[in-house]
Formats: C-alpha cells, sequence, structure tokens
C-alpha cells in the first residue's frame, strides 16, 4: 500500500509547494482478541480516526506508533505486518505527511488513555468496533465535519480519506 492523497481527491486545485512544512507519522489498525479495532471518535467534530500521530525527532516508526496506540487506545501492542505508506499533499496548507501504516494486535490493555488536552477538549473517545462499522462511520462523517479550534474540516477531510483508504486496504487483504 502506497498511497497519495491531494487536493484533487475533494475537487479542489493543486498549487505548488514552496518549502512545504513536512511531518512524518505512524498509524494503523489495531486489533484486538475478538477481532474489533481501535478507533477513536472526536465528538465534538463529528470526527473518526485510527490511532496513530506524529514520529519524534530520531524515532522508529514502528516505535512511534507503539507509543501512539498506547497514549491513545491504553494498550501495549505487537505489529504484526507493515502496510506502507500513505502521503497526504495538502498543497493549500503548504503541508505534507507521510505516514507508515500499520496493522497490529493488542498484547495488553491497560484500560488507561493518556490523551492529550487537545484530544480531551475535542471530545475523544475510544471506541472498539468492527472494522465494516469503522468504514461505514468515517465514511458516514466525511460530509458531516465540525472545525474545532485546532483544526480545520481541510484537514479533518484528509484524515479522513486516509483512514478510509487504510480500512479499504485491510478489508482487502485481511
Amino acid at each position: 500500500m502506497d498511497i497519495v492523497i491531494t487536493d484533487e481527491d475533494f475537487g479542489l486545485k493543486s498549487v505548488e509547494f514552496k518549502n512545504p512544512r513536512k511531518r512524518l507519522g505512524a498509524r494503523g489498525i489495531i486489533r484486538n482478541n475478538t477481532g474489533m479495532i481501535a478507533i477513536l471518535h472526536k465528538k465534538k467534530m463529528n470526527e473518526y480516526k485510527l490511532p496513530g500521530g506524529g514520529i519524534d525527532e530520531g524515532e522508529d516508526p514502528a516505535e512511534a506508533f507503539k507509543r501512539e496506540a498506547l497514549e491513545e487506545t491504553g494498550c501495549n501492542i505487537r505489529i504484526v505486518s507493515k502496510f506502507g505508506t500513505i502521503v497526504e499533499n495538502k498543497t493549500l496548507d503548504n503541508f505534507t505527511q507521510t505516514s507508515y501504516v500499520f496493522l497490529a494486535s493488542v498484547v495488553k490493555d491497560n484500560k488507561v488513555l493518556n490523551l492529550t488536552d487537545r484530544e480531551k477538549e475535542e471530545g475523544s473517545e475510544l471506541l472498539w468496533i468492527s472494522p465494516n462499522d469503522a468504514l461505514k462511520l468515517i465514511e458516514e462523517s466525511f460530509d458531516k465535519l465540525v472545525p474545532s479550534k485546532y483544526e480545520n474540516t481541510y484537514h479533518s477531510k484528509f484524515i479522513a480519506l486516509r483512514d478510509k483508504k487504510i480500512l479499504e486496504y485491510y478489508l482487502e487483504v485481511y
């Protein structure tokens, strides 16, 4: 899986990058022993997203995903496989993000989330649902996204499409 998402995917015209801000991320599917997957629901934004986040300076992508999983789901995970990468080219914000995408299984659920203040303000809650239900929620929320003081719907639509593509790949392969 190596996918690039651009402004054209939303009916917008891309502009030329001018020394864009760049970010590396690690994210993906986390499965529990019943086959349910972790989804973060940001209630105030009507956004559903897969666990994951930014890679710290010098951090290995797999280790970043394990750290993000522990923070956002409270679970220690084992990486089962690497799916590849997904690139979001947000030219209208002069920003590009490359995410390393993984499939992982829960080793231990500590049942304690360590959410950021931002995630708490946006009403984040953890859901364990079927992959098909997760895909349906992401698809249904796409045109109903609400901005927060941290994120506009331009970025949220990229997140939704990114995670939709990851889930579609997962459902096709597994």
